[in-house]
């Protein structure tokens, strides 16, 4: 069994009620939920930063780079819906 770390945390209660009725959603536990979600916004973070590094080593990227990353981030997600890829059922 996996090792956890609990905590005491204090949010205000229309958060609390978003957060609860996204985990119920997604199949997940509270916590669960609440991890998976940290996780995504630390990947976040580390892609910006590596995006932030590129354009300091080779330059910013041009528009015709960034419509074609738009492209295939919306052809991304599309696929993703239909095929139902997504995050999987966790418990924390």
């Amino acid at each position: 069994m996996a090792v956890r770390k609990k905590r005491s945390i204090s949010m205000p209660p229309d958060l609390d009620a978003e957060i609860a009725v996204a985990a119920a959603q997604a199949g997940m536990s509270y916590s669960a939920w609440l991890a998976d979600t940290a996780r995504k916004e630390f990947t976040l973070r580390a892609g910006l930063a590596a995006v932030s590094q590129f354009e300091q080593d080779h330059g910013a990227f041009s528009s015709g780079e960034l419509a074609e990353a738009e492209e295939w981030a919306t052809t991304a997600v599309e696929r993703a819906r239909r095929t139902g890829t997504g995050p999987g059922r966790r418990t924390a």
